[in-house]
């Protein structure tokens, strides 16, 4: 493999899901921690603006082609929130559990009925820090907002995400199956079909 892709992502399980969702590219995937790059500012307000913010920052670090992927739950009941604020809905220091806990608490109120919600991906690929031409592709997850934590699984809301047809949350999937039918592995499939087109 001599071709390397800088994967901008801290967050190491998340990097975990992209590795094996990137495999079939045979690109060496490196993440951008590993090259000492830094998080990126995420100051937008919409998915896509801070995966390409993301990238170019992670492209413009090392020289080598990123790729960055902004997620995170949106919930009708709440407007979309928390949106690209998903990683720090309760505040500072980042913490999965204590944004499920806020999460709950900002939904006390709202019946089963009127809890549902969905999860979404955008992946942004950049050749280089000023691509014109950047590759964006996106996924969607649809599901509800449980009452309590299921399953130990996952990571960030998936112990909240009930899959109805399934009668599971996200947390109670084993990684292969989450891939399957995920948000990000639908923005990654899309993402694939893309670059067989434009390959890098």
């Amino acid at each position: 493999m001599d071709k390397k892709l800088v994967l901008a992502s801290n967050n190491a399980k998340k990097a975990a899901e992209m590795q094996a969702l990137l495999a079939p590219l045979g690109l060496e995937i490196v993440p951008q921690a590993s090259l000492g790059v830094g998080e990126a500012e995420e100051p937008h307000v919409t998915f896509v603006e801070n995966a390409l913010a993301k990238a170019r920052h992670a492209a413009a670090a090392t020289g080598l082609p990123a790729i960055a992927d902004d997620s995170g739950l949106c919930v009708a009941a709440l407007g979309g929130a928390p949106g690209v604020h998903s990683a720090r809905f309760a505040g500072e220091p980042k913490s999965d559990e204590r944004n499920n806990r806020h999460l709950l608490e900002r939904l006390a109120a709202v019946p089963e009925s009127g809890r549902g919600a969905w999860y979404y991906c955008c992946l942004a690929l950049v050749r280089h820090a000023d691509d014109p031409c950047p590759l964006i592709a996106d996924g969607q997850w649809h599901g509800t907002v449980l009452a309590a934590p299921r399953g130990n699984g996952g990571f960030g809301y998936d112990p909240l995400f009930w899959l109805p047809a399934l009668q599971r949350s996200a947390a109670e999937l084993d990684a292969a199956h989450k891939n399957a039918l995920s948000h990000r592995g639908g923005a990654m499939r899309q993402l694939l079909r893309l670059l067989r087109d434009r390959p890098l």
